[in-house]
């Protein structure tokens, strides 16, 4: 994550944002507020889940996953494009609307109130607002982009040169996670909600992509906003759903992204939203 923000980061110093990004970055935010009432829709209308777990798990839906997002940008590359730098600050833009989306609609109505739990000391508040991943990715991008090109270079036997390898053993740790989390949890888990694991990221896929093309995005920075909707939080929106709805069940809604969704975008997703990109945006191949 420091990584990659720096990197964005050092993008952004070579050039003024542009109007162009701050609408990709408005959009963003509205995607990120539609998604888990798109995917709450979806889980109450196909699954046995109760109000209170259908919004806890649709939230995981509308945030993002950083570590779907850093592999996004390595297939990116690898894919001959090249994205910009403020789509660092997208990602970060988008892992907290999600959360505030799902729990309007969990305190919906007067029986559900009492499932959304009070934050006196402002616990939830520091979880959505100063989770790791979110000081890292953006405390990084500031970083990069204060001290440009030459920062860069300064710290890059530490972030540049390893990058790939951690990045390996990162996704191996993280698929070890993926298989403890559906060995755990498939059993909380029918055949409509594993169903929707698969589908909800291409629905939400399908939006950004046309979103993308509303924007007239550039076919690298349009897969990345792509993978980010279409990816699923697994690590800042848990933490809040913990805090904020005590009375949903981890079972379901950690399973889901960990177990289903993250390995369904790294295998089949990242080409399927390249290729996507690339039939929305203006003048590409």
């Amino acid at each position: 994550m420091m990584s990659i923000g720096m990197k964005g980061g050092v993008e952004i110093s070579k050039g003024a944002l542009s109007w162009d990004a701050g609408l990709v970055m408005i959009s963003a935010v509205a995607l990120s507020f539609l998604l888990p009432v798109i995917a709450f829709t979806f889980l109450r209308l196909t699954t046995q889940l109760d109000r209170v777990d259908a919004a806890a798990t649709a939230a995981h839906y509308g945030s993002i996953s950083i570590v779907t997002f850093v592999a996004a940008g390595q297939a990116v590359a690898a894919a001959g494009l090249e994205a910009a730098g403020y789509l660092v600050a997208v990602a970060a833009l988008m892992e907290v609307p999600a959360i505030i989306s799902a729990l309007v609609i969990a305190s919906r109505g007067h029986t559900h109130r009492e499932a959304v739990a009070g934050s006196d000391k402002g616990e939830l508040a520091r979880e959505v607002l100063l989770n790791a991943s979110v000081v890292v990715l953006l405390g990084a991008l500031v970083i990069g982009w204060i001290t440009g090109e030459a920062g860069m270079q300064s710290v890059a036997p530490f972030l540049v040169a390893p990058f790939q390898g951690v990045l390996c053993l990162f996704l191996l740790d993280m698929g070890l996670s993926a298989g403890r989390g559906l060995r755990n949890g498939w059993r909380q888990l029918d055949a409509g909600t594993i169903a929707f694991g698969f589908y909800m990221p291409l629905i939400s896929a399908g939006l950004a992509a046309g979103v993308a093309a509303l924007n007239g995005m550039p076919p690298g920075d349009a897969a990345l906003l792509i993978t980010l909707a279409a990816s699923a939080s697994y690590i800042a929106v848990p933490a809040a759903m913990r805090l904020a709805l005590p009375k949903a069940k981890p079972s379901v809604y950690l399973t889901l992204p960990l177990g289903i969704t993250f390995p369904f975008n790294l295998i089949f997703g990242l080409p399927l939203y390249i290729w996507m990109a690339r039939m929305v945006s203006p003048g590409a191949a």
